[in-house]
């Protein structure tokens, strides 16, 4: 199995503004798509037009993690986990992300290291200045968004 692996710090935050964008649908469609809602105990997060995932949170802890796991999306992504685990560091937030389980490095395994990038630097931009770069106004990096 293999992981795609970031870290970003956020500068004058709080690990709890941090958390508040992760676990609430307002601050996740604020960042990652603005598609989001939560229904039957999912966040659904939805990116036309190629699709979209279903995350079942297996754990929150406030000002610390927070742990999901993919239900339904891509079969590269079925099964998988999100972990964001928050710290603070002087003038920092750091967000440190894994996107765990993989079976194999294949390539759209890049292709989504490279959005998560962009992703947590938009979750990044929300937090310091007000205003993400959610999907569809995401950085297009390829045919598959």
């Amino acid at each position: 199995m293999v992981d795609i692996l970031h870290r970003v710090g956020v500068k004058d935050a709080t690990p709890q503004q941090v958390y508040e964008a992760l676990t609430t649908v307002d601050g996740l469609a604020a960042w990652w798509t603005g598609d989001t809602r939560e229904s039957d105990g999912l966040l659904q997060f939805r990116f036309p037009p190629v699709g979209g995932f279903d995350m079942e949170v297996l754990e929150t802890r406030p000002a610390e993690e927070v742990r999901w796991r993919v239900v339904d999306g891509p079969e590269e992504w079925i099964g998988t986990t999100i972990d964001f685990k928050l710290r603070h560091d002087g003038d920092y937030t750091i967000v440190l992300f894994e996107h765990q389980g993989w079976k194999e490095p294949v390539e759209f395994m890049n292709h989504c290291s490279t959005k998560w990038a962009s992703y947590l630097l938009s979750l990044k931009s929300l937090v310091e200045t007000g205003r993400g770069a959610p999907a569809p106004d995401d950085v297009q990096i390829s045919d598959w968004h």
